[in-house]
């Protein structure tokens, strides 16, 4: 997530701007920008427009990095035109990098015709509007995420039907990559809601770190910086490749591929422990 402690306007290779952080001295929206990479990694791989086309009720997103908007502006306007109840809850340390892309509307884009909400949503922490055709209900819960989700008070968030997860890399934000962090969301999820969860790293740590926790996992779409990313769900019918045996193997035979089991970054080899952990998931039985 961000730090808040200062931002800077970026022209990446596309031509279009993004937010880089000075503190963690990484882009959001790499090489591709910010619509883009949303429109591959979330609303493309969630399969949105199908999923909001047949569902009735409150489709629960929940924005894990709000960061300077961007997934959850994308969202909303590519699916404006479809009839729905969106309840969107983003989560993240801070408001300044949302504040610097008000700052630099013109230059990023995006934020056309949302303006007047995101300001709402920062001073008031929550909005509600008509979005064409639907109706979006959009609260932010502010601070550090892996504390707030292993607490009590987590239990009465709404359940996800999707999680578009995009927090900073785990070598500069390792917090945010923990297994008990990802057990923490997988013990979250409704197992009776179907709900899907794709980030963009593709990295054997993390997939190992998603199945550990609970997930099925699978590859994900690629984005312009990527040739594949990861998606993981609490049901096999929301992934369309999942991780099999071949792919089991290679794990086993990487040098970096236990989980972080504490917030400290490090690369190493699955534990005897962990590797029958692994192989015993119902993904590979």
């Amino acid at each position: 997530m961000s730090s808040g402690t200062g931002y800077k306007l970026v022209k990446l290779a596309s031509g279009v701007h993004s937010v880089h952080s000075l503190a963690h001295q990484e882009t959001f929206h790499p090489v591709i920008g910010p619509v883009a990479e949303a429109e591959a990694l979330y609303v493309r791989q969630l399969g949105l427009a199908k999923r909001l086309q047949g569902h009735t009720g409150e489709f629960v997103i929940w924005d894990v990095g709000l960061g300077a908007g961007a997934n959850a502006l994308t969202v909303l306007r590519e699916t404006r035109e479809i009839a729905a109840s969106i309840q969107l809850v983003s989560f993240d340390n801070t408001l300044e990098p949302l504040k610097f892309a008000l700052e630099h509307r013109d230059s990023l884009g995006y934020l056309g015709g949302y303006e007047a909400q995101l300001e709402s949503l920062g001073r008031e922490k929550q909005v509600a509007f008509i979005n064409a055709k639907q109706s979006v209900a959009w609260e932010i819960h502010l601070g550090d995420f892996p504390t707030f989700v292993a607490r009590p008070q987590a239990d009465t968030l709404p359940k996800p039907h999707a999680i578009m997860f995009d927090a900073f890399s785990p070598a500069k934000n390792p917090e945010m990559w923990t297994q008990p962090l990802f057990a923490n969301i997988f013990r979250l999820l409704n197992p009776k809601r179907p709900c899907a969860l794709p980030t963009y790293s593709r990295s054997t740590m993390l997939r190992v770190t998603l199945l550990l926790a609970g997930f099925f996992v699978g590859v994900g779409h690629a984005t312009g910086e990527k040739e594949e990313t990861t998606i993981a769900a609490n049901t096999l019918d929301l992934i369309n490749e999942p991780l099999d045996a071949k792919w089991l193997q290679r794990a086993h035979r990487s040098g970096s591929a236990e989980p972080m089991w504490e917030p400290v970054y490090r690369q190493a080899r699955l534990s005897v422990e962990t590797w029958e952990r692994l192989r015993l998931h119902p993904q590979f039985g």
